[in-house]
């Protein structure tokens, strides 16, 4: 019998929906008699191959499943990640579009002023009126607003190739039956068909407000440098799931400058916000760095999709242990050890877990090499 996380978890799982069934489908399912589904705006960033704008920013179509007691579900939302198996010629899904700015600044203003639930050809009428300006229709049913100077504002689009199919599934913070709970959202998305996708990652996020101490950072710095492409090789990474990587070198030579150590909380924050740290890579510091609003968190985002709880519950439990050993044990520098059986079962050793899943993983490790 598995063991719970002692600390509350979010998760969101990465999934792709059949032919015909969308991700608002499943957030329907997920609600169930007597309740609804809420259409919101999810934002996304995506690369840009238009010169000197990095970076477009999206508004596509998220749904939330709200039970007959008025409690969230989930959220369904896409993961521009996802597109193995996608038809990317396929004809936009009737009433799905996505509203795409080249600064984010301007596209939380289209997100406060504007419908999620309004057509395209209605959803930027407020933020046109809002700059005193029209929106004009061009080649393709896009639908642009610009300023009084002619400078553009956001564009609304139809969502092109089956954007509609992926899904990834946001619970919100669980305490408790993890496995339950975990179960309630995934045999629903089994049942409408869903599957894995060739991309797919799970994440987990983790309260970060006992994580807020210089100490505690460079602990946990140092830890997943000595013990992380173990813990990759242990979950079992999937080697096409993108935006993974390695922190800069320059958030090393921070947590080790002398004096880290001896700053306050705010201090130590302000440094770590100057390095330009970004959510994709093994663990995502940017939350906690950055007190992103709604979501305090410490983010693991090196798990292998899943379609069954026991997995991510497995890795929940796994890397609670780690965390728990950071904050209780300040590490010394460490150098990372080649991952691999025996590096994985010194790590598990190491690492304050029930018996049960110890064993779970010493398991796990033995199939390694050496």
């Amino acid at each position: 019998m598995m063991s719970q996380p002692s600390t509350r978890v979010g998760v969101e799982i990465e999934l792709t929906a059949p032919r015909g069934v969308s991700r608002a489908d499943l957030a329907a399912a997920l609600a169930g008699p007597g309740g609804r589904v809420r259409r919101f705006f999810h934002t996304q960033s995506e690369p840009s191959a238009v010169p000197g704008t990095p970076v477009f920013d999206n508004l596509t179509p998220g749904f939330t499943a709200v039970n007959a007691q008025g409690e969230i579900v989930a959220h369904c939302v896409d993961d521009l990640t996802l597109l193995d198996g996608l038809n990317r010629h396929a004809p936009a899904r009737a009433g799905w579009h996505r509203i795409v700015s080249d600064d984010g600044r301007l596209l939380r203003l289209v997100a406060r002023h504007c419908d999620p639930d309004a057509s395209l050809e209605t959803v930027l009428n407020p933020i046109a009126a809002l700059f005193g300006t029209t929106v004009e229709v061009g080649e393709g049913q896009m639908h642009r607003v610009a300023d009084q100077a002619g400078l553009p504002i956001a564009i609304a689009a139809p969502l092109p190739g089956e954007r509609e199919r992926p899904c990834e599934l946001v619970t919100p913070p669980i305490d408790g039956d993890l496995e339950a709970r975990l179960e309630a959202l995934l045999a629903p998305a089994r049942a409408l068909g869903f599957a894995v996708p060739a991309e797919a990652a799970v994440h987990l996020h983790y309260d970060a407000d006992v994580l807020r101490d210089a100490l505690v950072v460079r602990s946990l710095v140092r830890f997943w440098e000595a013990w992380g492409e173990t813990l990759k090789l242990l979950v079992a990474v999937n080697p096409r799931c993108r935006r993974l990587g390695r922190w800069p070198e320059a958030l090393r030579a921070t947590v080790e400058a002398p004096d880290f150590t001896t700053l306050d909380w705010p201090a130590a924050r302000g440094r770590l916000a100057k390095l330009g740290l970004t959510k994709y890579c093994d663990l995502n510091l940017r939350n906690l760095v950055h007190d992103v609003p709604d979501k305090p968190t410490l983010e693991v985002r090196v798990l292998p999709g899943a379609i069954h709880a026991e997995p991510i519950v497995r890795a929940a439990q796994l890397f609670a242990a780690a965390h728990r050993r950071v904050r209780a044990q300040p590490l010394h520098r460490l150098g990372a050890w080649p991952a691999g059986r025996q590096s994985a079962e010194r790590l598990l050793w190491s690492l304050p877990l029930e018996p049960s899943d110890r064993l779970y993983w010493l398991s796990r490790a033995a199939t390694l090499t050496a």
